[in-house]
């Protein structure tokens, strides 16, 4: 199965310039459906996560912990859309040391290679105290017998109530097109298209830029295949947000800020990140933005109006408003925003 989803993967469809929504006329022709049952419950969220270079993905999940102490969301699992078993442990480390280590993880193995890193602490996971012991606890004994990203995506997508899933995503893509282009299986009879028309309330991306006509999306540039594919298989009927570049760009949480909210110990896995790696690399707040949406609503944000999003042969993300359309982006915020907005990531950072 993983052979046949990486040759589809790699076998690259023309449709002209690339729609967020499949080239199928079936998918193409049908807007969202103002007939969906809206799901009441708390949002139930799928973090996928490019963790272990940039550190907005641990302010993100350390927001999406809270939220849940909170009651108002639950966590199904965490994708890591990063190549390699290493980054699991990162997220191992953060679930457990929130006090979700039962949270499931998702392994990327068939991912893009050797992507670009910002801050390197993939080791945390052995960063010890000073008597010698491990810092932080884990969970998982064995890394290797996790699933396979997009194959934990279609166990969590089965067992849940039907359009009630948000999906967050902070990175790259891969193993939501791997999700797209898979098949029936054990897990669920519905191929991958089918199983996210079916279960997905909306996705909310971390991806694109609006406000410059010839600025490419840094995540879908890297990995050009898998960027494509979703572009090309994510099914028109269920609601995407787009978060871009430009939002986050205005919301800034600098290193000695960090260190210093996080005063009441040493022994943090954000806080040993900011200790013990160089951090000052104007790391901006893009990545928690698509978690407050999900859990805190439209009503936070300024929200563009309905459209559809085409993507260049350069990787540029062009929006078309259409009253049928099922995308819509953020837009940037007041100083006065941008400031309340990085208080709240604060607040949670504060928490014992």
């Amino acid at each position: 199965m993983v052979k046949k989803i990486h040759w589809m993967l790699t076998a690259i469809l023309v449709c002209g310039s690339f729609i967020l929504s499949s080239c199928s006329s079936d998918n193409y022709d049908n807007p969202i459906k103002p007939e969906q049952p809206e799901y009441e419950g708390v949002p139930l969220v799928i973090f996928d996560t490019d963790i272990g270079s940039s550190t907005d993905d641990l302010f993100a999940m350390e927001m999406l912990y809270r939220y849940e102490d909170e009651g108002r969301c639950k966590l199904l699992g965490v994708v890591v859309d990063r190549q390699g078993e290493e980054y699991a442990v990162l997220a191992d480390v953060m679930n457990t040391y929130f006090g979700y280590g039962s949270v499931p993880i998702g392994v990327e193995r068939n991912g893009l290679e050797d992507p670009k890193v910002f801050i390197d602490y993939k080791y945390l996971y052995n960063h010890k105290t000073d008597k010698g012991e491990l810092m932080f606890k884990r969970t998982v004994s064995d890394y290797s017998k996790l699933p396979d990203g997009w194959q934990l995506y279609r166990q969590l997508l089965a067992s849940q109530p039907d359009y009630s899933v948000s999906i967050c995503s902070t990175g790259f893509v891969s193993s939501l097109a791997q999700l797209l282009a898979s098949e029936p299986d054990d897990l669920s009879p519905l191929s991958g298209v089918e199983l996210v028309r079916k279960k997905v309330k909306c996705l909310y991306l971390m991806a694109g830029v609006f406000t410059s006509s010839d600025e490419p999306d840094f995540n879908f540039l890297q990995d050009p295949v898998s960027t494509k594919k979703l572009f090309e298989l994510w099914p028109r009927s269920v609601a995407v947000v787009f978060s871009p570049m430009e939002v986050g760009n205005e919301i800034e949480y600098k290193p000695e800020t960090v260190v210093s909210d996080i005063n009441w110990t040493d022994i943090h896995p954000i806080k040993q990140v900011y200790m013990k790696y160089n951090c000052d690399t104007g790391q901006k707040m893009w990545d928690p933005l698509v978690v407050i949406h999900a859990v805190e609503g439209d009503a936070v944000f300024t929200l563009s109006e309905r459209g559809i999003v085409t993507l260049t042969d350069k990787f540029v993300t062009v929006f078309t408003p259409s009253a049928t359309g099922n995308e819509r982006y953020q837009k940037t915020g007041s100083k006065a925003w941008c400031d309340e907005i990085l208080e709240k990531i604060r607040d949670y950072s504060r928490m014992k």
